[in-house]
């Protein structure tokens, strides 16, 4: 049994770690706080997308100046953070199935870990400087 145990059973306060948390760090703490921030920040913006696109039906006029509004450099480096998430989050989301269904996917779960930071980084090195030169280029 561990002190953390112990302390639990004995109605001890835990002792906090990590900044005043009961997060220890590590690999698998920082998948899974990146894995929900992704995840929450595609699922809003799936919600805007929905409803922005859902103003065609509305008026074509509307939609058109919604979606010129868009077309700026902020949105630009936006759509940036936006691709950095989908690919951060799906990578992550492939390495997550790996562990569950893999006999030996957490004794590699951290290994697999930085594969997908490795593997995020060269893609979004193909993607950044590209879409960068499209955002401020014109």
């Amino acid at each position: 049994m561990t002190a953390d145990t112990r302390a639990v059973w004995q109605n001890k306060p835990l002792k906090l770690s990590l900044g005043g948390t009961l997060y220890r760090g590590g690999e698998g703490m920082w998948s899974w706080v990146l894995h929900r921030i992704t995840g929450v920040a595609l699922y809003f913006f799936l919600l805007v997308h929905i409803l922005d696109t859902a103003l065609i039906r509305v008026s074509p006029e509307v939609y058109n100046a919604v979606i010129g509004a868009y077309k700026n450099p902020i949105m630009g480096v936006g759509e940036l953070g936006l691709v950095a998430a989908v690919i951060f989050h799906a990578l992550n989301g492939l390495r997550i199935i790996i562990v569950d269904y893999w006999s030996k996917g957490a004794k590699y779960q951290r290994l697999m870990f930085w594969i997908v930071i490795v593997l995020w980084a060269i893609l979004m090195l193909g993607f950044a400087p590209r879409h960068l030169m499209n955002v401020f280029g014109h």
